[in-house]
């Protein structure tokens, strides 16, 4: 079985042994040269390496851009049963689904069940209702509260790195929204 923690440390031991090689070699260079060697040197490339790396380069920026600009979360439509609105979010690298809808003045109870073992996942924090939960590992918790404002309401990681929003939206907004978004398939 693979596990982080000795791969990580290879990786560390590989960095050291590396770093002591290119230390005992610099320190064996004859002075002479050495000191040929202050001037900085030209270095051709084809031009075809570069453009790969350009464009390489350019293709990674434009993934970063949409990755965290134009991306959709995934939404949930939150349904009341018997009278609380409950929904399930998988907490394993960020929340998921990160967008949920419910109604106004309706009781809600998200349930996150923690599955990534960072620190700062430890913690969910509702700012607009005052709440902070901590979440222990592997196990479901549940946060209860009544929205009675129509509104976008976000929460957060302990670190605020990870984010959520919790949609409000009256209970006639979210019918006439339903057979807008009919009508237009």
């Amino acid at each position: 079985m693979f596990k982080k923690a000795t791969f990580f440390g290879t990786l560390a031991g590989l960095g050291f042994l590396l770093g002591a090689i290119s230390g005992a070699l610099a320190a064996e260079m004859p002075t002479e040269l050495a000191a040929q060697n202050t001037q900085f040197r030209r270095i051709e490339q084809p031009l075809g390496n570069k453009l790969g790396v350009t464009l390489g380069g350019l293709g990674l920026i434009g993934l970063e851009l949409w990755w965290f600009l134009l991306s959709k979360p995934k939404s949930q439509q939150v349904k009341a049963r018997q009278g609380v609105a409950e929904v399930t979010i998988i907490v394993d690298g960020g929340y998921e689904p990160s967008r949920i809808v419910v109604e106004a003045g309706q009781p809600v109870r998200l349930n996150f069940l923690r599955r990534d073992p960072s620190s700062c996942l430890e913690e969910v924090r509702l700012p607009d209702f005052h709440i902070a939960q901590n979440l222990p590992l592997n196990q479901v918790t549940a946060i209860e509260f009544t929205p009675t404002q129509q509104g976008k309401y976000e929460f957060a990681c302990g670190m605020n790195m990870f984010r959520g929003v919790i949609e409000v939206q009256n209970s006639n907004t979210s019918s006439k929204e339903k057979l807008l978004s009919q009508a237009s398939a």
